[in-house]
């Protein structure tokens, strides 16, 4: 749902579920209909049928439909209890069962489960639009929100009363009839589109299959590589001598630092850029056009200039014009330093015999990470292939739970009792220093056909207050990181583990949250500052004195050497230009995207996307990170004129650590302060005032200039 509110537990079972379980051809009793007997209440995903989700749904729509009617139906007048406090409550039941379809559908899903996800959007959709455009429930709010000024509200309830009201304004509550309904229907049709966006993302990448049957083709890669591809091939029982490369990253982006060949290289690199742009049943083209021109459309009824503006009033920048002023600044400085790791690259292409014979190659996109894997041997003596013994993922995991106890004190114990969505995930019991529950995390961490590309922290039950007892969170975190290969555990790059890190990052937010309302907890706030948590954790990651930590041989346990940590941090600024150039194209190309008017959408999204591109000045080596076919961030992520806020909270993150910097790695006079002013503190304040809380000041930019070498004279 997208109303942001909390949902009380309710204990209505249908009795056509739970009636006559005995006979033996009874339906399965619906989970959802019931408490869930489990350790600590994590949902019964042992129990949990497709068939379970769409009756439960109707059941949790007609549940709230019916809590909205109570309220609105009273004669008492509304007070903050009596409606914001009994609205925030409703709908416990529809949040229980959205929370497990929406994470299974990224996760772990299958048809059934993305037709059925299909077939409730529109539902879910009308229910939303029933509430937010419900006249007298927005009276009710309304009447509370104009006679605040007299009531002794706490200034959680101020923040939840604001938001709750503003929420209503800008859901179109004060709009006319005929606005309402042309408002309906564009929720309608975008809640389609977005599911359908993901999911044709999802066929394209499960379809694609780089087959290779000549060993001369795996010139240059790992062995580490070519044994997960000969595993890839064996598990799609393809015979004979068979190496398998996909469009997953674990497999594509080794093939593309390493593979000699550069006509493969080219011709993987083409197929992940052309993802959902095949004019085919998954082509993304003619979605995503759509979702813009109703994304303008839908501000412009709730009278914005754009959709940008619609989304950014409610973050940190509030205003596109700020966005632009942060970007443009970073763009400025990154595109010379881009352009000098080309002329060095191009350099090495010139002098690469073997694949340009006539010396009059130019360097494409493909070759990029070839010889930028090349050039950092060549000037760090850096091979990322030597690194990775000594981050088994097991030796990741156990260094952020050290750390996150060096910090917090927290405690985490597996737990083999708690039932999982999928084998691979796997359950930790979170503690304090003092043994007090505090939640339940689960890990997933490798790639599969049932789930979704990338990484990201989501939650089956969010922290909160109930009846004056503390809900406990239960997060997960899911990753697509390198596979165990032979005999060797799970060995992750530098860049997986520092994914670790940041989905760590925000799974701490979720835990340590410790608000009254649902709909502030943990990560409930701007995607702008959302990103802190998880940013500021990579830091450590590569710390010298916390690689010493946990950085050790999977074979031997030796620590890593200094000499590797020492090179680790020399090239830290290499190939910046590259990496923060692609980010704030994919950037850019957002806010091009939604700073448009509903009669500019274009009719040509690929002709558009390389004129915004043009015009910032890409060089053609650099592609956007993410082209607009398969920009799943802002076409089904939720990040729609957001994908800005990951540099936005790299300016937070990189000051912020300027204090562990000077107090000390692990001060916990500085991490207990972050905890209780950051991470404990979800939505209930502004965050420019809780980040100035615990930094003593407004951020500043240049922390971040300097740790990406993009201003170094500041």
């Amino acid at each position: 749902m997208n109303i942001g509110l909390t949902l009380l537990a309710l204990t209505t079972v249908l009795t056509t579920f739970t009636s006559g379980v005995d006979s033996p051809t009874a339906p399965d009793p619906n989970p959802f209909f019931s408490t869930y007997n489990t350790p600590f209440g994590v949902p019964p995903f042992d129990q949990i049928k497709p068939e379970h989700f769409e009756p439960a749904i109707e059941e949790g729509i007609r549940q709230q439909t019916a809590e909205i009617e109570t309220i609105t139906k009273q004669k008492a007048t509304p007070t903050f209890a009596n409606t914001v406090e009994a609205l925030e409550a409703s709908g416990d039941l529809l949040r229980r069962v959205n929370t497990v379809l929406g994470n299974l559908n990224g996760a772990n899903t299958n048809d059934q489960l993305q037709k059925i996800a299909q077939t409730v959007a529109p539902k879910l959709a009308k229910h939303s639009d029933d509430i937010m455009l419900n006249p007298a429930l927005f009276g009710r709010v309304k009447a509370v929100y104009d006679g605040r000024a007299k009531l002794k509200l706490s200034g959680d309830q101020q923040r939840l009363l604001e938001k709750m009201y503003k929420n209503f304004v800008r859901n179109g509550a004060a709009l006319t009839a005929d606005k309402q309904t042309r408002l309906r229907q564009i929720n309608g049709d975008v809640s389609v589109l977005t599911l359908k966006f993901g999911q044709n993302l999802l066929a394209e990448n499960n379809t694609y299959a780089l087959i290779i049957d000549k060993a001369d083709d795996l010139s240059g890669l790992p062995a580490s590589v070519v044994a997960a591809a000969a595993e890839e091939a064996k598990k799609r029982k393809l015979t004979g001598n068979k190496w398998v490369f996909t469009l997953q990253n674990p497999s594509i982006m080794p093939f593309l630092q390493y593979a000699d060949n550069r006509a493969l290289r080219e011709q993987l690199l083409k197929a992940y850029l052309e993802r959902g742009n095949h004019n085919d049943e998954h082509d993304n083209k003619a979605i995503m056009a759509n979702m813009v021109s109703l994304r303008a459309e839908k501000a412009q009824l709730l009278g914005y200039d754009n959709h940008a503006a619609y989304v950014l009033e409610e973050s940190m920048a509030q205003t596109p014009d700020k966005v632009a002023q942060l970007l443009n600044q970073l763009w400025s400085a990154t595109v010379p330093v881009a352009k000098q790791e080309a002329a060095d690259l191009q350099a090495m292409l010139d002098k690469d015999e073997k694949a340009n014979p006539g010396r009059n190659q130019k360097l494409a996109s493909w070759d990029w990470r070839y010889y930028a894997e090349k050039l950092r041997k060549e000037k760090y003596a850096l091979d990322e292939q030597e690194l990775r013994p000594y981050f088994s993922l097991e030796s990741v995991r156990d260094g952020i739970f050290m750390l996150t106890n060096r910090l917090y004190g927290l405690r985490f114990e597996p737990r083999t009792d708690i039932p999982a969505y999928h084998e691979e995930a796997t359950a930790y019991e979170v503690k304090e220093a003092d043994g007090r529950h505090i939640g339940i995390i689960y890990m997933d961490f490798f790639p599969r056909a049932s789930k979704r590309g990338g990484a990201w922290m989501t939650s089956y039950r969010r922290q909160e207050v109930d009846n004056g007892k503390k809900i406990a969170p239960v997060v997960s975190i899911v990753c697509n990181f390198s596979r165990p290969s032979g005999d060797a555990p799970a060995l992750l790059t530098l860049n997986e583990t520092s994914t670790f890190f940041h989905e760590f990052g925000h799974a701490l937010h979720g835990l340590l949250s410790n608000v009254h309302y649902g709909s502030q907890s943990g990560t409930s706030v701007p995607r702008d500052f959302v990103e802190l948590p998880s940013q500021i954790m990579e830091n450590w990651a590569v710390e010298p004195e916390m690689l010493r930590l946990f950085a050790k041989h999977y074979k031997t346990g030796a620590v890593i050497p200094d000499a590797l940590v020492d090179k680790i941090k020399r090239s830290s600024l290499f190939n910046q230009g590259f990496e923060t150039s692609e980010y704030l194209a994919a950037s850019l190309l957002d806010m091009a995207y939604h700073t448009l008017k509903p009669d500019q959408t274009p009719t040509d999204v690929l002709a558009f996307e390389k004129q915004a591109m043009d015009k910032i000045g890409l060089i053609d080596q650099i592609p956007p990170r993410y082209r607009s076919t398969y920009f799943q961030h802002i076409f089904s992520g939720g990040y729609s004129a957001g994908y800005y806020s990951y540099i936005w909270s790299a300016v937070l993150d990189a000051d912020a650590f300027e204090v562990f910097k000077q107090k000390g790695l692990f001060d916990p006079k500085s991490a207990q302060s972050f905890r209780k002013n950051v991470l404990e503190k979800g939505g209930t304040e502004d965050p420019m005032t809780l980040y100035r809380k615990f930094r003593g000041a407004e951020p500043d930019i240049k922390p971040l200039l300097r740790r990406r070498g993009l201003m170094k004279d500041v």
